[in-house]
């Protein structure tokens, strides 16, 4: 067995990793656009404060597993739509218009709806 193969006991392990980093991530993100904290190098407006509500209680619920698939599906959407409508427009390459992370939470996201949340999530308990 090769060193590669020893590792696929902890793959769900692992995607618990990513799905709790990526939320954290995230939630600082909605954070920055309700609270100000961190503080925010641009002006809120409105649909910014939209933004901020869906990444903090999406954030959230990613965090602790709930709802995983739904959950990430519309926070997939989210990232897309905003590197269309915020990042694009000033560059097309992420690595000039600073789009790298809606890119990869995109796609992070879009990871979480096909392989669900892993290990450590709510959505894993057991049905009554």
């Amino acid at each position: 067995m090769s060193f590669f193969e020893r590792l696929s006991p902890y793959q769900a392990v692992a995607l618990a990793l990513l799905r709790i980093i990526a939320a954290l991530l995230f939630i600082e993100h909605g954070t920055q656009k309700l609270f100000g904290f961190p503080p925010a190098p641009y002006a809120i407006t409105t649909l910014f404060f939209v933004a901020g509500i869906i990444e903090l209680v999406g954030g959230i619920l990613i965090l602790i597993g709930l709802f995983t698939r739904p959950i990430a599906f519309l926070l997939s959407g989210e990232m897309a739509i905003a590197y269309f409508m915020v990042h694009m427009p000033i560059n097309f390459f992420p690595a000039n218009n600073q789009g790298d992370g809606a890119v990869l939470f995109c796609f992070i996201f879009l990871f979480l709806v096909f392989a669900g949340p892993g290990e450590w999530a709510l959505d894993n308990r057991q049905r009554l």
